[in-house]
């Protein structure tokens, strides 16, 4: 019998492979190793292919799709409801060729390897970032055991490496400056390398138009707008801006029941990385909304009303559906007309 459709659970080295033909019945429940994928599959008929959208499944996806197979991606908490008991890679596949089939379940887009290679440039520099902060604490805390304090600030930390680089053996201990001196190359290492980083993003900007129109956006800068434009490669992919923002995780968690609206606070799914930006976006909108309050009359009416951050996350919710707008029907963004009271 042809086999129909494939529930394929990936992992590093051992896969596990539920296939079933057109009547449903199962044909082929086994065990491969990474090796024996490609050459699997090569022996098929083309066929639907079920996998979870974990790692390495935007890699393996791409390899099937070239061998004529249709292969679609799901997210791992809507195939969870499939798997009957018992959690182990047999009813894992089997869980994942259920659900790949069902007409409302919701498909993850497929990434090109060079879509994954701009969105690994934001996070290895979101990784270095993060260490550079480490690194930052780490000098001031052991200086600050000396007694040496700085403001805070790149003019903080810049007197605090004058310090390490000279030689003051009154001031500190020889073991303290020979650990310090250690951290303030590190430091100094990492933010070459963020500088670097930031180059290619800043030139990949350069080449995208979608990317230049997003920037249009208050709030969206190079990081944000290259960001968008290498997470949404098909913005109609979503039916609305709200879409957009739901996906995002912006968007308040519903728990209502009995015809009664519930709502609490931001869902948080979606995209952790994007969010965490159009959020850091708008906290620098409301900055220049509190020195500049005529400009931004609507904005100062609703600090008035709700706290900061709460506002942050309704603008960052308004920012993603305009760059949804902009991606989906083109042009760029207008600021509204101030309306003279």
């Amino acid at each position: 019998m042809q086999i129909t459709t494939i529930g394929l659970d990936i992992a590093k080295n051992v896969f596990q492979v539920h296939g079933i033909d057109a009547a449903e019945k199962v044909i082929v429940r086994k065990q491969l190793r990474r090796g024996q994928i490609i050459a699997f599959f090569e022996a098929l008929a083309p066929c639907l292919v079920g996998m979870e959208a974990c790692a390495t499944s935007h890699h393996w996806a791409r390899e099937l799709t070239k061998l004529g197979h249709e292969v679609r991606l799901m997210p791992a908490k809507d195939v969870k409801a499939y798997v009957k008991r018992n959690k182990n890679d047999a009813a894992d596949a089997e869980a994942i060729c259920e659900a790949v089939r069902r007409p409302t379940m919701r498909f993850v887009r497929i990434k090109s390897a060079e879509q994954q290679g701009q969105l690994m440039l934001h996070r290895a520099r979101d990784l270095l970032m993060r260490q550079r902060t480490q690194l930052i604490n780490a000098l001031r805390a052991h200086l600050a055991e000396f007694g040496v304090t700085a403001a805070q600030g790149r003019e903080g930390i810049k007197e605090l490496l004058a310090i390490v680089a000279q030689d003051e053996s009154s001031r500190l201990p020889i073991d303290a400056h020979a650990s310090l001196t250690v951290l303030a190359a590190q430091l100094q290492a990492v933010q070459t390398m963020i500088g670097s980083i930031e180059k290619r993003i800043v030139a990949q900007h350069r080449s995208n138009e979608a990317s230049k129109r997003l920037e249009t956006i208050p709030g969206i800068g190079v990081v944000g707008a290259t960001t968008i434009t290498a997470v949404v490669t098909d913005p109609k992919a979503f039916r609305s801006g709200r879409d957009f923002a739901a996906w995002i995780g912006i968007v308040p968690r519903q728990d209502s029941t009995g015809g009664k609206q519930k709502l609490g606070p931001i869902s948080k799914q979606g995209d952790q990385y994007l969010r965490r930006i159009l959020i850091v976006g708008a906290h620098s909108v409301l900055r220049r909304a509190r020195q500049q309050p005529e400009k931004y009359p609507s904005l100062t009416q609703l600090l008035a009303r709700r706290p900061f951050k709460v506002v942050a996350v309704a603008l960052a919710n308004k920012m993603a559906r305009i760059a949804w707008a902009l991606l989906a029907r083109g042009g760029t963004y207008r600021a509204p007309q101030l309306v003279a009271v």
